[in-house]
């Protein structure tokens, strides 16, 4: 395992839980992060908007080409071939980043919202389910709900530091992060029965990560007015906190065993997706 890689230096939350995949599967998962966070750095690093433009456009042609001299696109490549990860994922994946490069984000209704936290990150957690070797649709459908679950988590905590960027996902006002919190809830919610899907060696993890994300939504929440909000920092979950989750997600998996498969709950939501994007294509 390489000392440094994306996954250990910007997701520490992942990273925990990566603790308790197997190794092999940790690399693989790693090699997916590093290749999400190639492509998203290249358009969060300062610097001109065309010349950002450029570069994610470079390194799109570099990975339709297959430059396998870049070690993080033959990696992914790999894991496209390996695991028979669509393209339309990868290419979703892009234009969610390619959203961002503008002078001024900002984005006006739920369906837009939703759109984009699957191209950033609903992508990443269906690729995710796939490295798993789940099968079963509902079960990819609900990996979708917890990469958008933990994007509007990440968008609740960023709105200073993206309006610091002129970007503007949701309002700045408490009211609209507590009910984007809110929403973030119920795709956390639809994701857990389907963790059952997932083979037993990697379930905890996924159940850890789930936990600890989540709980960021609950330590926003508790800072209850914007003032508190704006003058708390980055919010994120100690290592003690991390540790109360990991011993909690222990009577998630005794309860998962108990579960029984059930429909998709979030059927609503996955179609105004659709109306923009076929996810049946890329499940």
């Amino acid at each position: 395992m390489p000392k440094k890689n994306y996954l250990s230096i910007y997701a520490k939350s992942f990273n925990w839980a990566g603790f308790f995949l197997p190794n092999e599967i940790y690399l693989k998962c790693s090699a997916l992060y590093d290749f999400c966070r190639t492509v998203d750095n290249i358009a969060d690093d300062e610097g001109d908007v065309n010349i950002k433009k450029n570069n994610l456009l470079d390194f799109k042609n570099n990975f339709n080409n297959k430059n396998y001299n870049d070690p993080i696109i033959k990696k992914m490549w790999d894991l496209i071939n390996n695991f028979k990860i669509s393209n339309k994922i990868i290419n979703d994946l892009f234009d969610g980043v390619e959203f961002d490069l503008k002078e001024k984000v900002k984005i006006n209704s739920k369906k837009d919202l939703l759109i984009y936290s699957y191209r950033v990150a609903g992508t990443v957690g269906l690729m995710m389910a796939k490295i798993l070797n789940v099968k079963n649709q509902n079960a990819l459908s609900a990996a979708i709900d917890l990469g958008i679950a933990m994007q509007l988590t990440n968008i609740s905590r960023d709105v200073i530091e993206d309006s610091k960027r002129n970007r503007y996902y949701i309002n700045n006002d408490f009211e609209t992060i507590k009910e984007t919190l809110k929403t973030a809830d119920q795709f956390y919610e639809s994701s857990f029965a389907s963790i059952k899907e997932i083979p037993f060696s990697c379930r905890f993890s996924i159940l850890v990560a789930r936990r600890v994300y989540r709980k960021i939504g609950d330590r926003i929440i508790l800072k209850k007015n914007f003032e508190n909000y704006n003058s708390s920092g980055k919010i994120h979950v100690s290592n003690v906190g991390k540790i109360i989750q990991t011993i909690l997600s222990v009577f998630d998996l005794i309860k998962l065993s108990f579960m029984k498969s059930q429909e998709h709950l979030r059927k609503e939501e996955h179609l105004l997706i659709n109306e923009e994007i076929n996810l049946n294509e890329r499940i």
